[in-house]
């Protein structure tokens, strides 16, 4: 782990203090508190960018996949 300094407006400070020691929560500080929010924002980010990158996939192949489609359709339409 490397230490890091960064800046922070006080009102965004308060409202950590205020989430992490919230009733019913344990007490996080808030290096963990950061660290964690972090850690969660660019899981979703990574998670935004492949679901993208799918799209463009299924964009991309979108009549092969059509046509596949029906074609399992049909085969799974016979007696």
């Amino acid at each position: 782990m490397k230490t890091i300094a960064i800046t922070i407006e006080e009102d965004t400070l308060l409202r950590i203090d205020k989430v992490a020691t919230g009733k019913g929560r344990t007490v996080v500080n808030r290096s963990k508190f950061i660290r964690d929010a972090i850690k969660d924002h660019l899981a979703r980010i990574e998670k935004l960018a492949e679901e993208e990158r799918e799209r463009e996939i299924f964009q991309r192949h979108r009549k092969k996949l059509h046509k596949e489609a029906l074609a399992l359709i049909k085969e799974q339409a016979k007696p």
